[in-house]
């Protein structure tokens, strides 16, 4: 029953497709059977929302009279980057306000922007021949910048971590507020509807692949930062651990606010909530047999952030529905969970990629090159070395 990309983009275009979201596939795969599922339908469409910090906004705010070549920069009191061309910048999510900190950061400059808000750029320079100005105090849109994208180097991270905290103190980390001697247990992550999870060796998913980016059609610009093939998987080929991730493009102009949200965690920062969403084809029942794994099937490894160290103990595994159950066990012990991500938005994204593929023709596009695969290079840790050594 294999199929192929041509055939499934004709099938789009001419309105014909099927198309069902991860878990509408999982459930008729066990209704009806995975080969009769898999010839079937033709595009799985997946999602998740949560924060991923590794992300950010090239912008182009254009060329006033007399023109400057901004060195230093920051909108709404937040530093954007001066060490690009004249006029162009980049905002990254997690930068603080110079005035406010953590309670209002490049995410919410992006979120402003993002909802019409006029927003604060103040900038300065030494001043050259060709761009005399050295001082500039203006207010922008979104609607009045040249360019305004999203350039993320890492989201949509392949089954993260499980975290608990082991010691006498409460910890306040990226993964939300971790209660002492194991009180509470904090995950990331849409389980079945996770794109990576969906394509766990990734056969579709690789650099152009047409995606969904905070409400705007995107693409895989390349392998993300930390992707790592070679964590430890399971029967299906799933990771079990941290493992791939995903560089993001899209035009910010197209995004909404409804898949796009800031975010103050409390003691580590600003972050942001995104939301990215990607099509599987099903190209023969291989992929399918990963498309139709549900959060029974799917294990996440629990770690002890209380230990604080770049390699943290592992106290074992839980599967996604254990951890949606409200209550897990950690060393003998029963430990509360919570998501720090959303699975109702992480549906809303699936079932919209759905829709764009359905009504508005959303072709797929097979990746012009694979992200990197097992037995590539692996991930290398930081070494601090002295002058001496080197």
């Amino acid at each position: 029953m294999a199929k192929s990309w041509d055939e499934i983009n004709a099938r789009i275009a001419s309105g014909e497709a099927v198309v069902f979201t991860a878990e509408e596939f999982a459930a008729l795969a066990a209704d009806e059977g995975l080969s009769a599922a898999a010839k079937r339908v033709d595009v799985v469409t997946t999602g998740t929302f949560g924060p991923m910090c590794s992300s950010g906004v090239v912008l182009n705010f254009g060329h006033s009279d007399p023109p400057i070549r901004m060195a230093e920069i920051a909108l709404n009191d937040v530093a954007a980057y001066g060490g690009l061309a004249a006029v162009d910048t980049y905002l990254g999510v997690t930068e603080p306000s110079r005035v406010r900190g953590a309670e209002y950061g490049g995410a919410h400059v992006i979120e402003d922007l993002l909802r019409g808000r006029a927003v604060r750029l103040r900038a300065s320079s030494p001043g050259t021949d060709c761009y005399p100005r050295t001082e500039i105090d203006t207010w922008v849109t979104l609607d009045d910048l040249n360019q305004a994208y999203f350039f993320n180097p890492r989201n949509a991270y392949q089954n993260y971590a499980v975290a608990v905290n082991s010691t006498d103190r409460a910890l306040y980390t990226y993964l939300g507020t971790l209660l002492p001697r194991l009180g509470n247990a904090t995950y990331c992550s849409a389980g079945a509807l996770s794109p990576l999870l969906n394509d766990p060796t990734y056969r579709t998913i690789g650099v152009g692949s047409r995606i969904f980016v905070a409400g705007a059609p995107g693409y895989v610009a390349w392998e993300g930062t930390q992707h790592n093939p070679h964590t430890d998987r399971d029967a299906n080929g799933v990771p079990v651990r941290p493992a791939g991730t995903l560089a993001v493009i899209a035009d910010l102009k197209q995004a909404s606010p409804d898949f796009f949200s800031a975010a103050t965690i409390a003691g580590y920062g600003t972050s942001a909530f995104v939301g990215i969403g990607v099509p599987i084809p099903v190209l023969d029942e291989d992929i399918a047999a990963t498309l139709a794994l549900t959060d029974a099937d799917l294990t996440a490894t629990i770690y002890d952030y209380g230990v604080q160290h770049r390699s943290r103990p592992a106290l074992g595994t839980v599967t996604f529905e254990q951890l949606r159950s409200g209550e897990i066990e950690v060393s003998g012990k029963k430990v509360p969970t919570g998501p720090i991500s959303s699975l109702p938005k992480a549906r809303a994204i699936a079932a919209e990629l759905k829709r764009w593929i359905l009504e508005e023709r959303f072709a797929i596009t097979q990746p012009l090159q694979l992200l990197p695969q097992v037995g590539s290079q692996s991930q290398k840790p930081l070494q601090i070395k002295t002058g001496e050594a080197i």
